[in-house]
């Protein structure tokens, strides 16, 4: 798998890396955040490398679909769907990114102020 020498999320899609996984498929992984910033903080990863939103390509269409779908079912998995949670894609150093491989957080389980940052 390209970047798993170094890539944490890599490597925990590969299993090289013990987590408890909520969802595992052959395109994704989701897993709770170590550094959860609400009652409920997931992410969803997809097992290929992906650095962030800027380097996705047309060919990457479908792997973010499936990505928002299981965020959204993840969250009603989680009874967020009827109270309300946040989706969110972080790109880059000021945007909060602090991971080289793109990622879905799914946060929820408290009311989410707006605007967020």
């Amino acid at each position: 798998m390209a970047g798993s020498d170094i890539c944490i999320f890599c490597k925990i899609a590969a299993g090289e890396i013990p987590a408890t996984l909520l969802h595992e498929d052959p395109h994704l992984v989701a897993f709770q955040d170590i550094h959860p910033q609400a009652p409920t903080h997931l992410l969803v990863v997809p097992r290929k490398h992906i650095p962030s939103l800027n380097a996705l390509t047309p060919a990457d269409a479908e792997l973010v679909g499936r990505l928002m779908v299981e965020g959204a079912r993840l969250a009603a998995e989680q009874n967020l769907a009827e109270t309300g949670y946040r989706l969110v894609v972080n790109c880059g150093e000021w945007a909060g990114q602090t991971v080289d491989h793109l990622h879905l957080h799914v946060l929820g389980g408290r009311r989410l102020g707006w605007p967020p940052g």
